[in-house]
């Protein structure tokens, strides 16, 4: 057991492979394979990522950077240079993957337009597409703050992109601000999507 648990890589593929064990007992109690599945197939991924994506915005909002000041100046490069760095790459890519499996998601159980409309094509009938809509697009706009502001301001103030010290701060703070408005809309857009799930 500790030569999975030891490795990172061993832990995740320890976890797909009971995921598949989990998946064999639903094949051997005659599951079938059509549209349910697949669609449960894109939730579950579309929740593992999403996970990833609020997991990491909230270890930035409620950890690193409210520590950051306590932490001494001779080890702060550590951060920037080696835990930023590489908290930032799944955080962006944790926010692509939730981003592109809730779209193929609400493209394969046919809400995609209605949602993203907010209801508006089919005359505001079903609460259920604007709760989700609102859902989709809190995260859509989450998404582009990570891609279009959090990381281009993220790699100047890491030193990834050559910049004076104001620069460096300002991006720093641009990035923060951001982070927290993420942190912000995170609450309501979480609450949209359960919303939508489970009392419409």
């Amino acid at each position: 057991m500790a030569a999975i648990l030891t490795s990172l890589r061993n832990t995740v593929i320890a976890g797909f492979v009971l995921a598949a064990v989990l998946f064999a007992m639903y094949l051997n109690w005659g599951g079938d394979l059509g549209h349910g599945f697949w669609a449960f197939i894109f939730r579950w991924l579309h929740v593992i990522s999403g996970v990833m994506w609020i997991g990491l915005l909230w270890y930035f909002n409620f950890v690193q950077i409210p520590n950051m000041p306590n932490i001494p100046d001779e080890q702060k490069p550590a951060i920037g240079k080696v835990i930023a760095p590489a908290a930032l790459w799944w955080f962006r890519w944790g926010a692509m993957a939730t981003i592109v499996t809730g779209i193929i998601l609400a493209s394969m159980n046919g809400y995609l337009l209605e949602a993203y409309t907010l209801g508006i094509i089919e005359g505001f009938a079903v609460e259920k597409n604007i709760a989700i809509g609102i859902g989709m697009w809190l995260g859509t706009i989450m998404w582009f703050n990570v891609w279009f502001v959090i990381w281009p301001n993220q790699k100047i103030a890491l030193g990834m992109v050559d910049a004076e010290a104001d620069a460096k701060a300002k991006a720093a703070r641009t990035a923060m601000l951001f982070s927290r408005t993420n942190t912000l809309l995170s609450i309501p857009m979480l609450f949209a999507m359960v919303s939508a799930q489970n009392i419409y």
